[in-house]
């Protein structure tokens, strides 16, 4: 099966042998339902509706969003229980594989050889039936506390809030506040009209400021939830930026985004189509 190297950064290889590839900025649910993208015949121990697998750019993230059944990423020396789904939403724990490849599936899946298995390429290595990258590839893979998706508003209004830290890696340049952070999002949207009337009207400017504090609190909130921060640490801009840049949750590549017309397309219909 010929694999498309200008596009894929990641596929999934069921047991029997089919690939199924997923480009960058789309995502796989697996579980034995028949609303599954990826219908698995497997028996208790799987959810109808058990999992994602994410292609982003730098990797692939792979999450449980089962609230009933656990789910495993097995490599070279390791099996990790991927945390259930807690609430509504999102996942916002799992496994984040950079390169290589990772089984992944229940815990009679993994024992009785009929996990999948999930393997990131990139560029050249994308071409051929994918058995090769699967024999080669070694795993390199990491548990993320958090995972911001980068197709949601808190991605964004999280990248501009550290973004004066991922370009002044000195940490000199002052960090941007709640209204500054609002207009940075009308610009790398290219929300000209937005911009215009958040200049001209306190009112606009206001209510934009005041939604964008609201995503600050979430985020907040997720940083001291998932202890990325010693507790009793009074929780300002700085320490918060410098959590998110310090785990890995917001990188100097996510950057990269903010000249990608995808992207930004994507959020400008968040945050302009749709209600803050």
């Amino acid at each position: 099966m010929a694999l498309d190297s200008t596009v894929v950064t990641a596929y999934v290889t069921t047991s029997s042998g089919a690939v199924t590839a997923i480009p960058v900025g789309t995502r796989q649910v697996f579980g034995r339902g028949p609303d599954a993208d990826l219908v698995i015949a497997a028996g208790r121990g799987l959810s109808r509706r058990a999992g994602t697998i994410t292609a982003v750019e730098g990797g692939a993230w792979i999450a449980n969003i089962s609230h009933t059944h656990a789910l495993y990423a097995e490599g070279d020396g390791y099996r990790i229980r991927l945390p259930r789904m807690d609430q509504a939403g999102e996942p916002e724990q799992g496994w984040f594989l950079r390169h290589g490849s990772v089984l992944v599936g229940s815990r009679a899946m993994l024992d009785e050889g009929l996990a999948l298995r999930v393997v990131v390429v990139t560029g050249g290595d994308a071409a051929g039936d994918g058995g090769g990258a699967q024999a080669r590839a070694e795993g390199d893979a990491t548990l993320l506390p958090l995972y911001l998706d980068p197709n949601t508003k808190l991605y964004l209004v999280a990248l501009m809030w550290c973004r004066p830290w991922l370009v002044d890696q000195a940490r000199s340049t002052p960090l941007p506040r709640t209204p500054e952070i609002a207009r940075a999002a009308l610009q790398v949207t290219d929300a000209h009209h937005e911009l215009d009337r958040f200049d001209r009207d306190p009112a606009v400017r206001d209510r934009l400021s005041a939604r964008v504090g609201e995503h600050l609190k979430v985020l907040r909130r997720k940083i001291v939830d998932r202890g990325l921060v010693r507790p009793g640490v009074r929780l300002s801009d700085e320490v918060a930026v410098g959590a998110l840049i310090e785990n890995g949750i917001i990188t100097p590549a996510d950057l990269d985004r903010l000249s990608d017309p995808g992207w930004c397309s994507r959020q400008e219909d968040l945050w302009w189509t749709t209600a803050l």
